[in-house]
């Protein structure tokens, strides 16, 4: 596999539009437009924002004390007690406050990853979505052209019919052929309101919203370093991050565990009253200690813990095998659909073109016959459209390695001529 460093890669920072322009959404044109627009609109990832900011939260949370204990007596039989009020703040063990901060810092930041892979996944549907709509622009368009190809060969075999050069059966071939233009027209125009609505989901607009047609990006054949995707897709990918930190946080979990052997303490303050001096009230200082004897308990939150971090950093391990699996599938798909590109662009579509041309000529010379010249604009029509999936296609793949590798490849390598 040819090695290139032409991609360079830019990780991704901002979470959102630092402007905080959502985009003009009457005014969706480029794919830019629609990333803007679906990042700072989407609904599923606004919610997975909500996640985030709600497992922030816990950390003041974790760092609190537990809540003071106020107890009150009263005496009902007439003694020189008759009231006693008791105040106990309760304390965990030493470390383990910091340990239960530091697995709710190790979630925040869990969530915040699984935040940034929601956010590559609605980019990627996103790219998916625009340049699906991009080969239905230049599919139809290409349709139109055949539409009307097709018409212009119709009346060439009228005229040549008037003049007795050509049979009837020619004249009805050729109405067969154009309207089956027209239909292969007509459904690609009617796919249309289906392809809108998706992309109007992932933008969280009225599905019915008009959208116009896209501005086709620009085509540059891609390079792809290999050995630099692959890395990336261990070393930066959000999933993968998620788990570290849920490990990280599972192995804290396993230390508060083993805190549950020790006792918590209590420091407070009682006021008897009437049983001080000569009938005053009495003040004593207090301490209480748990008794932490239920040792079965505590044993099995341990192996607990234990499992959870183990079944974390298998899931870890598991992850990183996917990944780099699929990305040596993608990347291979990348390069076979880029020699694909090639040929359809360099050879076949120009010879097809030339062929077309030769026909016309040959059957207005009356050397072959009508058959030959509809095989000739299919093949044409054929091969277009099959180039055009093809450059689509790829854009896809690379949209799918940016998701893999959480890095944003140049927008100029994907598109069309």
């Amino acid at each position: 596999m040819k090695k290139s460093v032409l991609l360079i890669i830019v990780i991704f920072a901002p979470l959102f539009p630092a402007s905080g322009n959502t985009g003009d959404a009457n005014n969706l044109v480029t794919l830019d437009d629609y990333l803007r627009y679906a990042i700072a609109n989407n609904a599923g990832l606004k919610s997975g924002l909500e996640q985030w900011n709600a497992a922030k939260e816990q950390i003041p949370q974790a760092k609190s004390l537990p809540d003071p204990q106020l107890s009150f007596g009263y005496a009902t039989a007439s003694t020189p007690q008759r009231r006693e009020f008791e105040v106990m703040q309760p304390f965990p063990w030493f470390g383990t406050i910091d340990a239960r901060t530091d697995a709710a810092s190790a979630r925040a930041q869990s969530a915040r990853q699984q935040f940034q892979s929601q956010k590559l996944q609605i980019i990627f549907q996103v790219k998916q979505a625009f340049y699906d709509y991009c080969y239905l622009a230049s599919a139809t368009q290409i349709s139109k052209e055949n539409v009307e190809l097709a018409r212009h060969f119709e009346e060439i075999v009228r005229s040549r019919y008037a003049v007795s050069a050509a049979s009837h059966p020619d004249v009805i071939r050729s109405q067969i052929e154009t309207a089956k233009f027209e239909n292969a027209l007509t459904a690609l125009e009617k796919s249309r309101p289906a392809l809108i609505a998706r992309l109007n989901s992932l933008l969280n607009r009225p599905l019915s919203s008009d959208l116009s047609w896209p501005e086709m990006p620009g085509y540059e054949p891609p390079s792809i370093d290999s050995n630099n995707i692959l890395a990336l897709a261990v070393r930066n990918n959000p999933q993968i991050w998620m788990l570290k930190y849920d490990i990280d946080a599972a192995a804290l979990d396993q230390k508060l565990a083993e805190k549950k052997y020790y006792p918590d303490f209590g420091l407070g303050v009682s006021v008897d009253s009437g049983m001080g001096h000569n009938g005053s009230d009495r003040v004593m200082a207090k301490v209480s200690v748990s008794l932490p004897i239920w040792r079965g308990n505590y044993n099995a939150a341990e192996r607990q813990a234990k499992a959870q971090k183990e079944q974390i950093t298998q899931q870890k391990i598991q992850l990183a095998n996917d990944l780099l699996a699929r990305a040596r599938q993608v990347i291979y798909e990348i390069e076979n659909g880029e020699r694909e590109i090639r040929l359809y662009s360099d050879t076949i579509i120009p010879k097809t073109k030339e062929m077309l041309a030769a026909s016309e000529s040959a059957y207005q010379a009356n050397t072959i016959d009508f058959l030959n010249l509809i095989d000739a604009q299919r093949a044409l029509l054929d091969n277009q459209l099959y180039y055009q999936r093809a450059v689509f296609d790829n854009a896809k793949k690379l949209a799918e390695i940016e998701m893999l590798t959480g890095a944003d490849l140049p927008a100029k390598n994907v598109g069309i001529k």
